[in-house]
């Protein structure tokens, strides 16, 4: 049964129907609810207007803010109000650039009060129906032409108004994290794994959270697009291919098919650079970010360790990486 209209706020509930014309419109169904409860995802039905159905994310953060871990410090809940300020710039002003080979919601119409933050959106679920928890090779390497295509259309943009560094684990936002791990190796480099990171001559806008679940699949899972733009921001796109692997495969596929994954990603990104940039540049590019996919995995091992040290991801191929790079370093 759908929702009552008064669980959407007045003030927004009349900027929707004024903005699409629209004679009614009601929750259909809650998607989920936000982090920490800062407020919720919903479809909406739509009546007496050009689209039927849209999603709205609704920002309403909380008085009191409560963390699944127990970080609701006021860094953290800056940080989070920062990341939906961020997501609204970009679907108003940077999204419209993505194409079908790295499909994101078009934005409908977007809006603040004093209390709130909202984002109406395309909703994907006609042409990207099925959502998945982990994939096969074959699947990942669909999310990994996604990514390439990504990081080839924003090659070289400047993050204005999106995150200076991208994704939500990087070290100048995890001082607390930093500073909760205990000594070893990966708190004494971390300050040196970022640097190699954000000092990459070649950068480009990364989507900051591309986990498995951020993705939306055609029925026959051969095409994709992603959601939520949280922590869209500078950096090299090697960051979000560590990332992504490690939330669809377990550490056996990775280890096995490492090499055939990655040599999909830079494939499809030298050939998408290579077109608008010339071969030369994306050989550079493709060495530059190849030497840091050790690096990548290992700064976000260095956030886990300190956030949920007993995090399922701390496992045998991420150490293995990380004593690689440490190798490196002490050389």
């Amino acid at each position: 049964m759908a929702a009552n209209t008064n669980t959407i706020p007045k003030p927004v509930l009349a900027d929707i129907k004024s903005g699409l014309n629209a004679s009614d419109v009601f929750i259909e169904s809650t998607l989920q609810e936000l982090w920490s409860g800062y407020g919720y995802i919903v479809r909406l039905r739509i009546a007496g207007a050009p689209v039927n159905t849209a999603i709205l994310k609704l920002i309403n953060p909380p008085q009191q803010t409560q963390h699944p871990r127990g970080w609701n410090t006021s860094d953290s809940h800056q940080r989070k109000l920062r990341s939906y300020q961020v997501e609204s710039h970009w679907y108003e002003h940077l999204a419209q650039q993505c194409n079908d080979s790295c499909k994101v919601p078009e934005v409908i119409k977007s809006g603040r009060t004093a209390t709130y933050q909202w984002i109406l959106m395309e909703d994907l679920s006609e042409r990207y129906p099925r959502l998945a928890s982990s994939l096969s090779v074959s699947q990942a390497k669909v999310c990994l032409g996604w990514l390439a295509a990504f990081h080839a259309r924003f090659f070289q943009c400047k993050p204005d108004g999106l995150w200076s560094v991208g994704t939500y684990w990087h070290l100048d936002t995890r001082h607390e994290e930093w500073q909760s791990m205990p000594p070893g190796p990966l708190k004494t480099h971390a300050a040196e794994l970022d640097k190699k990171l954000s000092g990459c001559g070649y950068q480009t806008l990364v989507h900051g959270d591309a986990k498995v679940a951020n993705f939306c699949f055609t029925k026959t899972m051969d095409h994709v697009a992603a959601v939520d733009f949280q922590y869209v921001g500078g950096g090299v796109g090697i960051k979000d291919v560590a990332y992504f692997l490690g939330s669809c495969l377990d550490e056996d596929a990775i280890e096995q098919y490492e090499s055939e994954l990655l040599s999909h990603y830079f494939r499809t990104l030298h050939a998408l650079i290579s077109a608008t940039h010339g071969s030369e540049t994306a050989g550079l590019v493709q060495a530059e970010w190849s030497a840091l996919y050790a690096i990548a995995w290992t700064d976000f091992y260095r956030f886990l360790e300190g956030w949920m040290p007993g995090h399922k991801k701390i496992n045998r191929y991420t150490r293995l990486l990380a004593n690689q790079v440490f190798e490196q370093l002490i050389e």
